[in-house]
């Protein structure tokens, strides 16, 4: 009876943790979807703007506001904001490369076999 508390315990343990892998997996992967699709926005902005006349006026949202500037003043922020992105980019996949790895040594060392994903 003991034996079987125990192991009961455990599972629910394991299941515990197997869950809470597989919520942080997902949360990177949103971070991710994100991160991607404001990085194609900002690409299409700068390609949009770039064949432009440099004292063309074009508006800009900063913090909520709508701001008048020139495509000379956006592009170099919009160049800087998109690689800024790239690199968060870089960091969140490493970061889920890692956790993957993470996860996938934790069901190794205590033998676990996902029945459904």
């Amino acid at each position: 009876m003991a034996q079987q508390q125990i192991t009961a315990k455990k599972q629910q343990e394991l299941q515990l943790q197997y869950s809470s892998y597989k919520n942080s997996l997902q949360q990177i992967a949103q971070k991710i979807g994100d991160v991607e699709q404001e990085t194609e926005e900002h690409k299409l902005v700068l390609e949009t703007l770039e064949p432009l006349p440099q004292d063309r006026k074009c508006f800009r949202m900063i913090n909520g506001v709508l701001v008048e500037r020139t495509v000379k003043d956006v592009v170099p922020a919009l160049k800087t904001n998109s690689e800024g992105l790239k690199k968060v980019l870089d960091e969140l996949l490493k970061q889920y490369k890692r956790q993957q790895g993470e996860m996938e040594k934790w069901k190794k060392k205590n033998n676990i076999q996902v029945v459904q994903q």
